[in-house]
C-alpha cells in the first residue's frame, strides 16, 4: 500500500514538473513578441482598469519572470 502511495506521488510529480516547464517556456517564447498596440502590459493594464472605471488600484512595474501579484490590503476601503 505504502509503494503505490509513493509511486502515485511520484508520478503527480512529475506531471507537475512538465506542466510548469511548458507553461514557462511558452511564457518565454510570448514574451519576445511585441504587443500590435506597441503598449507595455503595464499600459494595458492601466487602459484596461480606467477603461471599466476602476480608479483604486495602483500597477506597479517590478523586475521578474512571472512576477505580478495583486495585493487586496493595499486596497482595502475604509
Amino acid at each position: 500500500m505504502t509503494m503505490g502511495i509513493i509511486i502515485i506521488s511520484v508520478v503527480f510529480m512529475l506531471i507537475g514538473m512538465a506542466v510548469q516547464f511548458r507553461l514557462k517556456s511558452k511564457f518565454t517564447e510570448y514574451s519576445k513578441v511585441p504587443t500590435s498596440s506597441g503598449l507595455s502590459g503595464k499600459e494595458i493594464a492601466e487602459k484596461m482598469l480606467r477603461d471599466n472605471a476602476i480608479y483604486d488600484v495602483q500597477v506597479v512595474s517590478v523586475n521578474g519572470f512571472l512576477s505580478d501579484h495583486y495585493d487586496p490590503a493595499k486596497n482595502s476601503k475604509p
